[in-house]
């Protein structure tokens, strides 16, 4: 059996307050997520002026995330600054969205399988987390990574706590569970992984669960007695950051979708599952959660839940980061000449000549919308 880090445990394991960070999947648009972290690594660092190179790593108890976001978390995990994952983000995009699979028709791409060669994604994870697993001195705090057992239609948040049931029996390397959570279906091809005990699993994408926006998850991962960590629950006890890449509404016009054919249906049943889940998570967390910045009105009905709670208490306090990409919002942090088509545009997960508008976006966003405020003085590093 390998050795863990005793570090980690300790650090799991310690009663006090706990300071939780999720972020979502979104293809390419995590360039917005990095420009909030980047922003938050500078402020937090200036508090916790007396740890030298400060990184959110340091802050944070538990990181976690789906799909894109569990590569941006486990980067933090293993120690890297928000400003060195920007710039590996910018290197990355283009070399995973770059071998194209299939065939060019009449001017038109044709897709036999995955659109994408999942060769250049892997080799890019091998590069830079080489031969680090989950647990070992390479995690300097808490990791989640959301991906989907597409065999067993099950959710699978694998975390690198030394205690959980399934640690030593699952004690992967870093670079295929980050794969296995990125693998989205039609873009790239299934990550399969020695699971044990003679069993092979079939992993797509976490955002092929509820939990692409994986802040639900991670409260669960956190507090459930099943996954060994017990945190204490409470507004005073317990912060949730949570981090989008961007979301924008959709509304289909009636007319055209009065009476749709069954290959419209299944090609935009994707997007309303995606829709509802998303939309969903918000809504439990901001009902559950006790805001210490922004809320967003989930819909004209229920409103933002700030007055709404289980029996009148909140489990916990909670953060939401993340940018409206409207011409409105937009305008409101400096950028005026985007059009509805660029914005639409701006929402594809694999156009990697967009990275550059993105990180800008995040950037602004954060500026604008990330305040000192926002994160409690109770919640010191540890």
């Amino acid at each position: 059996m390998e050795n863990y880090s005793k570090t980690l445990k300790d650090r799991l394991s310690a009663k006090g307050k706990k300071r939780i960070l999720a972020l979502d999947g979104g293809g390419i648009r995590g360039a917005v997520t990095i420009g909030f972290l980047e922003k938050m690594e500078s402020l937090l660092a200036a508090r916790h002026s007396q740890i030298k190179d400060f990184r959110l790593s340091h802050y944070f108890d538990l990181i976690g995330g789906t799909s894109t976001g569990a590569i941006i978390a486990t980067l933090l995990v293993t120690g890297h600054s928000a400003s060195q994952i920007k710039q590996l983000y910018m290197q990355l995009g283009e070399k995973i969205f770059s071998d194209r699979n299939g065939l060019n028709l009449l001017g038109k791409q044709i897709y036999t399988n995955s659109k994408y060669d999942s060769r250049p994604l892997k080799d890019e994870l091998e590069n830079i987390f080489k031969d680090n697993k989950l647990g070992d001195d390479s995690n300097k705090t808490g990791l989640c990574i959301v991906s989907k057992r597409l065999d067993t239609c099950s959710t699978w948040p694998v975390t690198n706590n030394p205690d959980a049931m399934y640690f030593n029996q699952n004690r992967f390397y870093l670079r295929d569970i980050v794969r296995a959570s990125t693998a989205a279906p039609s873009y790239f091809e299934p990550e399969l992984i020695d699971v044990g005990n003679g069993e092979v699993g079939v992993f797509v994408d976490g955002g092929m669960s509820l939990m692409n926006n994986p802040s639900w998850q991670l409260f669960l991962v956190a507090t459930l007695k099943g996954f060994k960590l017990e945190w204490e629950t409470g507004e005073d006890n317990m912060f949730i950051v949570s981090i989008g890449t961007g979301r924008r509404d959709k509304k289909l016009i009636g007319d055209k979708w009065a009476n749709p054919n069954l290959l419209k249906i299944a090609t935009e049943a994707p997007n309303q599952f995606m829709s509802d889940a998303s939309e969903h998570i918000e809504l439990m967390m901001q009902l559950t959660g006790r805001s210490t910045g922004p809320r967003r009105k989930i819909d004209l009905e229920v409103g933002d839940l700030g007055d709404d709670a289980f029996h009148g208490v909140k489990g916990f306090s909670y953060l939401r980061y993340n940018m409206e990409m409207s011409r409105e919002k937009l305008k409101e942090i400096g950028i005026e000449n985007y059009s509805d088509t660029k914005i639409a545009t701006l929402m594809e997960m694999d156009m990697p000549e967009n990275v550059n508008d993105l990180m800008k976006i995040g950037e602004l966003a954060a500026e604008k919308y990330v305040e000192n405020g926002h994160f409690p003085n109770t919640f010191n590093v540890v």
